[in-house]
C-alpha cells in the first residue's frame, strides 16, 4: 500500500514535469521570438527535479536549490528589488521548494541533511529578498519638497478663501485652497459630515460609459453640483440637505458614447473682478439672472439656471436653453456631448465639446464657441478645421465635419483675456491617412484664443500626426513661475497622454522648459505595414516629462505566477513595439503609455505660494489593432458600442480594435505600479517624491492577491491646500485618501461606498472646513456605480 509521502512524492514528480514543459517548450518559443532564455533553464531544471526525485536521489534537492538560487539572481538583475516584480518569479518556486522539504517526500533519500540544508538556504536567501523588496522600492522615490508654506497665502482676486467658484477653484486650474483648519497634523482624524444622494443610477439603456465625474463649486452659501443625468442640483454646505434642483429633462440612451457631467460654471454680473480686459466689450448684464449657474448638457444643450432659485434664465438663449447642435453637420443625439464645464469670462461663455471617436469620417464638428454670457447670442467660433476658423457659416453652411475637438475642460487668465483650448484629434483617431494638413493644423493642440473675439493668439501641437489618440486631457494649469534667469514668468502647463508636460509662456506659447523634436518609429516589425497611412518623422518631447523614460521590455512584463508572466511575455514579443509612437498595425501594436494616457483630465494641482504642484500619473499598456474593412459588414447604430469590441471607423479603410495589454488572467501584462502620486519642484521641475497610489482591493477579486499597495490605475485628479495636504480619490480602490505634499506620505483615507472617480474639492462654511468628493463609479473604468456626494471635516471639538 502506498504511504502518504510516497503519493506526494509522485504528485511532486508529476507537477515538476508538468511545470518543467510548459516552461521549457514556452521558453524556446520566447527565445525565437529573442525573449529570455531563463525559462528554458528554468523548465530543465525542473525536469531533472523531478528525474532525481523519482529515483530517489537528494541531489534532487541540490538541483533545485540552484534554480531558485539562480531565479533569484536573474530576477535582481532584470528588475531589480522591486516586490511586485519578483512576486511572479520566486512565488511558485518558493511553494514547491517547501513541499520539496516535507520529510515525507524525502523519506528514502541518501545523505539528505547537506541537500536539506542547501534548499533551506536558498529558501531563506528568497524569504529575505522579498523583504528586503517591501521596503526598497526601485519605482519610489523618497525626497522632500524643500519650500515652506508662507504666513500669508497670494491673495486671488473676487475669490473668498472659503469658496470653490470654478471646476479647478480658479478658472487658471490650480485646484488649490488658502484653507488650512484641515492640515497634515489633524487630517487623520476626518470623518464624514454629511452625505447626499442624487437618486440615480446606472441601467442598461444608459450609455456604457455613463460615469460621475462632478466636481462640485462652492459659492457663498450654495453648493452646487450636476448628477449622472445632468440634474442642477444646490446644496446646503453646511448640512447637504438640498435646497433646490433643476431638471433639463436629458434623454440619453445607450448609442451615446459617454454620459458624462465634470461640472458646471458660475456667473455673478455683480462680481467681475478679474474680468477686467473682457469687460471692455461688455453690454449690460442680466435683469433676470445676474447670478446664473451654466449647465452643459450632454444631448448637445448650454443651459443658464438661476443661481439662487434654480428657475431657467428666460433671456438667456430660448427659455434658458441654447442648442449647440446648430449648424453641426451630421448631428445626431450624443454625437456632440459638452463633458466639462465651460468657462466664463464677464462677456462670454466659451465651451468646447466631445465627439464620438472611431465611428465614422461623418461626424458632427468639434468647434469652440464663445455666447454672450447674459443673452446666450452666438459672438464667436473657432471651428478647428476650417480655412478660416472664425467663419460663423451663413444660412445653410455647417461647421466642419469631424474637426479636432475640445473636450477637457478649458483655463482662462482673466489679465490677457485669453482662454487657452486642449484639442483632440479629428476622428477616426487611429488611421490618418486621408487627413489634409488643414485637417490636423490645430490637432491635439494647446490654443490660445481671445476670449472676447475667438482670434489665435498661438497654439502649439503636442503630437504630430496623431494615431494613438493622444489627446491633451486636460485643464491647462496657468501659474506664474521663475525662468533660468530668475524672471517670473506668466507660464501654463499643458500635461498630455504621452506623459510630457509643455511648459510654454502664455503669453506668446514659447518654451520655458527645452522641447526637442526626436525621430520616433516609421515602420512594423510583424505583419503588414498599413495600407495608405503617413506618419511624423519626429514627435515633440519636453524636459519635465513625468512618462517612460526608456522603452518597455518583456522584462518588465507580470503575471500572478511565472507561467503567465511567461504568456505575457510571448504576447509582447508578438506584438508589435519599438517605443512611444509605435505606429498601429494590422498585427497588433503595443502602444505605451496607453489610450488612459499618463495623464487625464484631472489634470494637477499647483500651489502658487510654495511654487509646487502634485499629481497623479500613470501608465497602462494599451494594444491597438487594425481590423481591414469588410464591405459586407452591417452598420451598428451611431455610437453602439465604440469603446468595446471593433470600432468601425467607417470611410476609412480599416476598423480598429483598442484594449487593455491583459494576461489570460485578466490581469495587466506590465507589472506594477500603474498609478502614482508625485511632487514637483517648480523652480526646477524636478521629482521630489513619487509614490505607488492604490490597492487591487476592488478589483481583480477572482484572484487571490493581498490588498497591499501595488499603485492602480486612476481616472480623477488631485487637489492641495495650504495645510500641507493633497486630497484624492480617483484609484480603482473605493477610498479618498489624504497625501502629505511636502514628502509623499499616506496620512489618511476614507472608504468611499462607490468608485471616486472624481476630483475632490474643498470650502469652508461657518467656520469648518470640508472636503468633498462624488463617489458614483465609473462604468467603463470597471468600478462600481454610486450615487454619493460625500462631505469629510474634522469632528467638533467639545
Amino acid at each position: 500500500m502506498a504511504t502518504s509521502g510516497s503519493v506526494l512524492k509522485t504528485i511532486l514528480v508529476i507537477v515538476a514535469i508538468i511545470f518543467g514543459l510548459v516552461l521549457l517548450i514556452g521558453g524556446i518559443y520566447l527565445a525565437v521570438l529573442g525573449g529570455s532564455w531563463y525559462y528554458i533553464i528554468a523548465g530543465l531544471f525542473f525536469i531533472a527535479t523531478a528525474i532525481l526525485l523519482q529515483k530517489l536521489k537528494s541531489s534532487a534537492l541540490l538541483v533545485y536549490a540552484a534554480l531558485v538560487l539562480g531565479t533569484v539572481v536573474w530576477g535582481l538583475w532584470e528588475v531589480g528589488s522591486d516586490f511586485f516584480a519578483l512576486a511572479p518569479r520566486l512565488d511558485i518556486l518558493g511553494i514547491f521548494g517547501l513541499f520539496l522539504l516535507i520529510p515525507a517526500v524525502t523519506r528514502g533519500f541518501e545523505n539528505t541533511k547537506g541537500a536539506k540544508l542547501a534548499l533551506t538556504g536558498t529558501l531563506a536567501i528568497t524569504i529575505a529578498v522579498m523583504i528586503y523588496s517591501i521596503f526598497n522600492d526601485p519605482q519610489e522615490i523618497h525626497g522632500e519638497l524643500s519650500t515652506k508654506q508662507p504666513a500669508t497665502s497670494q491673495p486671488i482676486l473676487g475669490i473668498e478663501d472659503g469658496d470653490w467658484p470654478a471646476y479647478g477653484r480658479t478658472q487658471s486650474g490650480l485646484r488649490y485652497s488658502p484653507l488650512a483648519q484641515i492640515n497634515d497634523q489633524n487630517v487623520k482624524d476626518l470623518q464624514v459630515a454629511w452625505e447626499y444622494h442624487t437618486g440615480e443610477s446606472r441601467t442598461e439603456n444608459d450609455s456604457g460609459a455613463t460615469t460621475n465625474q462632478v466636481t462640485p463649486i462652492k459659492v457663498g452659501n450654495n453648493l452646487y453640483l450636476c448628477t449622472m443625468n445632468q440634474r442642477l442640483v444646490a446644496l446646503d454646505p453646511v448640512t447637504g440637505k438640498e435646497k433646490w434642483s433643476f431638471d433639463p429633462k436629458l434623454k440619453a440612451d445607450n448609442t451615446y458614447q459617454h454620459l458624462t457631467c465634470r461640472g458646471v460654471s458660475y456667473y455673478d454680473a455683480n462680481n467681475t473682478v478679474g474680468f477686467e480686459a473682457s469687460l471692455q466689450n461688455k453690454k449690460s448684464s442680466s435683469a433676470l439672472c445676474p447670478r446664473k449657474v451654466i449647465l452643459p448638457v450632454s444631448d448637445g444643450r448650454l443651459v443658464a439656471i438661476n443661481a439662487d432659485n434654480g428657475q431657467p434664465c428666460a433671456d438667456f438663449g430660448k427659455n434658458g436653453e441654447v442648442d449647440l447642435q446648430k449648424d453641426m453637420p451630421f448631428p445626431y443625439p450624443g454625437g456632440y456631448i459638452p463633458t466639462s464645464p465651460p468657462v466664463v469670462t464677464g462677456t462670454t461663455i466659451i465651451i468646447g465639446g466631445s465627439t464620438n471617436d472611431n465611428y465614422s469620417t461623418e461626424e458632427p464638428s468639434g468647434v469652440i464657441r464663445g455666447y454672450d454670457v447674459n443673452t446666450g447670442e452666438l459672438l464667436w467660433v473657432f471651428d478647428t478645421g476650417a480655412e478660416n476658423p472664425n467663419a460663423i457659416p451663413a444660412p445653410g453652411q455647417k461647421f466642419v465635419q469631424n474637426s479636432p475637438n475640445a473636450w477637457a475642460p478649458l483655463a482662462y487668465d482673466a489679465k490677457l483675456d485669453i482662454v487657452y483650448v486642449p484639442t483632440g484629434v479629428g476622428t477616426p483617431d487611429v488611421w490618418g491617412g486621408h487627413r489634409t494638413e488643414l485637417d490636423e493644423r490645430y490637432a491635439n493642440a494647446m490654443l490660445a484664443l481671445n476670449a472676447s473675439t475667438g482670434k489665435l493668439i498661438w497654439d502649439f501641437q503636442t503630437t504630430h500626426h496623431d494615431l494613438w489618440d493622444m489627446d491633451v486631457p486636460s485643464q491647462p494649469t496657468l501659474t506664474d513661475i521663475k525662468d533660468k534667469s530668475g524672471k517670473i514668468v506668466p507660464a501654463i502647463y499643458v500635461l498630455t497622454k504621452t506623459g510630457n508636460v509643455f511648459v510654454l509662456d502664455r503669453r506668446n506659447g514659447q518654451p520655458i522648459v527645452p522641447i526637442e523634436e526626436r525621430a520616433v518609429p516609421q515602420t512594423v516589425k510583424h505583419g503588414p505595414q498599413t495600407k495608405g497611412e503617413r506618419y511624423s518623422p519626429t514627435q515633440p518631447f519636453s524636459d519635465f516629462n513625468m512618462g517612460p523614460k526608456e522603452k518597455l521590455t518583456d522584462k518588465e512584463m507580470w503575471g500572478v505566477t511565472m507561467f503567465d508572466q511567461l504568456l505575457c511575455r510571448v504576447s509582447f514579443k508578438k506584438l508589435n513595439y519599438d517605443g512611444m509612437y509605435t505606429p498601429p498595425s494590422e498585427n497588433g501594436t503595443v502602444v505605451y503609455p496607453g489610450n488612459l494616457g499618463v495623464f487625464e483630465w484631472g489634470g494637477m494641482s499647483v500651489n502658487p505660494d510654495r511654487q509646487i504642484a502634485v499629481m497623479n500619473p500613470i501608465g497602462l499598456p494599451y494594444v491597438t489593432k487594425l481590423i481591414p474593412t469588410d464591405p459586407n459588414r452591417p452598420k451598428v447604430a451611431k455610437g453602439t458600442g465604440i469603446e468595446a469590441s471593433v470600432q468601425p471607423m467607417y470611410g476609412v479603410p480599416y476598423g480598429v480594435e483598442i484594449s487593455v495589454f491583459f494576461s489570460p488572467l485578466d490581469l495587466p501584462c506590465k507589472q506594477p505600479a500603474w498609478g502614482y502620486v508625485a511632487g514637483v519642484d517648480l523652480n526646477t521641475h524636478q521629482v521630489a517624491w513619487k509614490r505607488r497610489i492604490g490597492t487591487i482591493r476592488d478589483s481583480m477579486s477572482s484572484i487571490p492577491l493581498p490588498p497591499l499597495k501595488m499603485g492602480v490605475p486612476m481616472l480623477g485628479g488631485s487637489i492641495s491646500t495650504a495645510g500641507n495636504v493633497m486630497f484624492i480619490g480617483a484609484t480603482h480602490d473605493y477610498y479618498l485618501r489624504a497625501i502629505n505634499v511636502t514628502n509623499g506620505d499616506e496620512l489618511w483615507k476614507g472608504r468611499l461606498p462607490a468608485g471616486g472617480q472624481a476630483t475632490p474639492m474643498t470650502y469652508e462654511a461657518n467656520g469648518k472646513q470640508y472636503v468633498v468628493i462624488m463617489a458614483g463609479g465609473h462604468a467603463s473604468f470597471g468600478t462600481k456605480m454610486g450615487d454619493s456626494i460625500m462631505a469629510y471635516a474634522l469632528p467638533d471639538k467639545k
